[in-house]
C-alpha cells in the first residue's frame, strides 16, 4: 500500500508538466489547422508555435490556480499551495 501511495504521488507531481505538454500539443495542432488557410509557411509556423505556447501557458496557470484553491487536491498530491512537493519542503527545511 505504501508503494502504491508513493507511485500515485509521483504521478500526481508529473501531472502538471504533462497537462501543459498536452495542451501545447493540442494548441499547436489547432494552429496547424488554422495555418492551412495562410499562404506564407513562415507565418503558419509562427501561428502554430504561438498557439501551442499560449495553450500550454494558459493551462499551466489554470492548473496552478486550481491547485492553490483545492485543499483536497493538495492533500491527495502531497503538495504545498505553491505546487511544490511536500518532501522537497521537508528536505529544504532539514538543511537549515
Amino acid at each position: 500500500m505504501r508503494l502504491l501511495r508513493l507511485f500515485l504521488r509521483v504521478f500526481g507531481w508529473l501531472l502538471t508538466p504533462f497537462m501543459a505538454w498536452a495542451a501545447s500539443f493540442f494548441g499547436c495542432v489547432a494552429g496547424e489547422v488554422i495555418a492551412t488557410t495562410i499562404r506564407d509557411p513562415k507565418q503558419g509556423l509562427i501561428l502554430s508555435a504561438g498557439l501551442g505556447a499560449l495553450a500550454g501557458f494558459v493551462t499551466l496557470i489554470l492548473w496552478l490556480r486550481l491547485l492553490r484553491r483545492s485543499p483536497e487536491l493538495q492533500e491527495a498530491l502531497a503538495v504545498t499551495p505553491e505546487g511544490v512537493p511536500d518532501t522537497a519542503v521537508i528536505l529544504d527545511e532539514g538543511e537549515r
